[in-house]
């Protein structure tokens, strides 16, 4: 039983070193992401070269650099205010339409004759996502350093993170689905579309569903005053 426990254990403690060295070249992998996107984004989901992890690590990066940003950036380059800041409903603001945006794509990707499934999207869009996390997060601790004069450093390196980060969503798009550059940007139109209709009928929803709970606590209400 000892030499079979100590096999066991020496097994899951194999499997769990793999699945570590996994994730951590998955992560490592990003930088050849955003270096080489057309290369990047096409082995992420062909050859298996990313993962689900480190794209939820990418995405939570994100959004904890966001709320990093409006909470310790100088008060001269942001004008959050920090005391009515709820960082929940910030990061909700960021992460409900991030995901609206992959569902859409990949709703839509049948009628496009798009290639790619629901977790290459997400994946490809998740790795997008990492030259906001190399530039803003620095950028933080840079604009305690710089002057109002020097301002206009923090603004380039702010637009050029932004810029970056659109320009592999596209090319990861692009790659994802086996497009032209032409047929992806009428795809992401139609994806923004697809979205604002998705957030339509999720509001059409909650609002039925807010009527009908009011309906039936109101009948509620007046049967019991009624037997009262």
């Amino acid at each position: 039983m000892t030499a079979e426990k100590l096999g066991a254990d020496s097994l899951s403690s194999g499997i769990w070193k793999e699945r570590l060295q996994r994730y951590a070249a998955s992560l490592k992998y990003a930088l050849h992401v955003i270096v080489r996107p057309f290369d990047g984004f096409w082995d992420l989901t062909r050859e298996k070269r990313g993962s689900l992890a480190a794209a939820h690590t990418f995405l939570a990066l994100f959004l904890i650099t966001y709320v990093l940003k409006l909470l310790y950036t100088n008060f001269q380059f942001i004008s959050a205010p920090v005391q009515y800041i709820n960082i929940y409903e910030r990061c909700a603001s960021l992460l409900f339409p991030f995901l609206v945006l992959c569902l859409a794509n990949w709703s839509l990707s049948t009628l496009f004759d798009g290639k790619g499934h629901f977790r290459d999207i997400y994946m490809a869009m998740c790795y997008a996502l990492v030259p906001y996390i190399l530039i803003q997060l620095p950028l933080i601790l840079i604009s305690h350093m710089i002057s109002v004069d020097e301002g206009a450093y923090y603004s380039v390196l702010m637009s050029v993170s932004l810029i970056w980060c659109g320009l592999l969503a596209f090319v990861g798009l692009m790659q994802v689905h086996d497009y032209g550059p032409g047929k992806t940007l009428i795809f992401i139109f139609a994806t923004i579309f697809g979205a604002l209709v998705i957030l339509f009928l999720i509001l059409v929803f909650f609002s039925l569903l807010s009527d009908a709970l009011g309906y039936f606590v109101s009948l509620y209400r007046e049967i019991s005053f009624r037997l009262s």
